[in-house]
């Protein structure tokens, strides 16, 4: 078997009770199979206990307050104290750490929802490496693996990594280039021509093609008051998705007030100078652009292959480009909110919330997809306006 990891991957430490957002409240902690049968039969008081905080019809703990019930007033783990590491669950063992699963692969990423891992993440000034690993355990055998698909999208995966990475291109070109791509990509798909995604890949983010992007850049212009109302429609993507954490409605409604209460003149008085202050106009423009950059790469390395099961290709881009948008305009809420000011652990923050919300639920991973595909403003077209904006 082969693995695939980031060069970090193996420097996320948990940092128990310190963590500032613990992985134990807020949502349910789902428990796999062999470990609700070791559950089961653990003995004594503690295992009485053990199977009285456990929700059987979910396969979950218990929640007390919103807090898983073994999680103590030192926000420490009484299952881990008092039977050990051994007894854990796999979500428990495992978290912050990510597995992808395909037919002779297994890709490890950190969630971003670990706000620990997000400092990781996020905090990385170089662009990340990945590493291959293999071991000798037998390969899985996946039935119905499109082998073809799976590699062209690796393929792609490659370039499109490469060229978010390079760093003389500005960061909001990079985005658009690559949804671009993802777009052509998902055209050749739905006309059966996957064979066709090769000719799209030999010159993506060679210097003609570069050249050329930039040439038709000035087609996608948008005016300001558009923008506004078209981000404004964005935002409230939000809405729409199944809410994990108790506080996160009331969080994102005093961002969208906060960004569009006092309508579009004042929203775009504050972008503008957020962006100078800040942002991509600023002198910080280049860690700023590190930010995004990551945040891409992040989401562009855990999902873009697993388009081979459901073949849908621009929908796990679309994911990565809207939520590296909310995550910036929740930062520019966040940075008039606080004075005029914002810091890294401010967007890492932001960044885990919006990471929680998103890819700890299935629901919204796949309503995001099914949003994105009914809904106007959600086109490459229209996105592509809103990105060179």
């Amino acid at each position: 078997m082969r693995y695939t990891i980031p060069h970090y991957f193996d420097e996320f430490r948990c940092v128990a009770a310190e963590c500032e957002d613990t992985c134990c409240a807020g949502w349910a902690i789902m428990i796999d199979e062999d470990t609700l049968e070791k559950y089961k039969n653990m003995e004594g008081d503690f295992g009485n206990r053990l199977r009285n905080s456990i929700d059987w019809k979910e396969g979950s703990f218990c929640q007390y307050n919103h807090r898983c019930a073994f999680l103590n007033e030192d926000n420490l783990c009484d299952l881990h104290i008092e039977a050990g590491e051994g007894m854990l669950c796999n979500t428990c063992r495992d978290y912050p750490r990510h597995m992808e699963e395909f037919e002779g692969l297994r890709e490890g990423s950190l969630s971003l929802s670990c706000i620990e891992a997000a400092k990781i993440i996020l905090g990385c000034k170089e662009p990340v490496r990945f590493f291959t690993l293999e071991d000798d355990v037998e390969d899985e055998e996946y039935e119905d693996f499109d082998f073809l698909l799976f590699t062209k999208l690796m393929d792609a995966r490659e370039k499109i990594i490469k060229l978010l990475q390079k760093r003389d291109i500005d960061i909001v070109a990079r985005m658009a280039m690559v949804l671009d791509l993802a777009q052509k990509m998902q055209d050749a798909a739905d006309d059966d021509k996957v064979f066709e995604i090769d000719a799209l890949l030999e010159s993506f983010g060679e210097m003609d093609m570069l050249m050329e992007f930039h040439q038709n850049m000035e087609k996608y212009q948008i005016g300001e008051n558009e923008y506004c109302a078209n981000m404004r429609k964005i935002f409230r993507v939000f809405s729409k998705l199944e809410v994990l954490k108790g506080d996160w409605p009331e969080y994102v409604k005093r961002a969208e007030v906060t960004l569009y209460g006092k309508g579009q003149s004042t929203y775009e008085k504050n972008r503008f100078a957020f962006h100078k202050m800040e942002g991509l106009k600023s002198n910080s423009s280049e860690e700023w652009s590190i930010w995004l950059e990551q945040l891409m790469v992040y989401f562009v390395f855990t999902y873009f292959c697993g388009a081979v099961y459901d073949d849908n290709i621009l929908g796990k881009m679309q994911t990565a480009v809207v939520a590296t948008m909310l995550i910036q305009e929740l930062a520019i809420a966040k940075w008039v909110e606080q004075g005029e000011k914002i810091d890294f652990e401010t967007f890492v923050d932001i960044a885990h919330r919006v990471s929680r919300e998103i890819e700890h639920s299935d629901v919204n991973l796949i309503r995001l997809e099914k949003i994105f595909e009914r809904t106007p403003i959600f086109q490459t077209s229209q996105l592509l306006r809103m990105i060179l904006y």
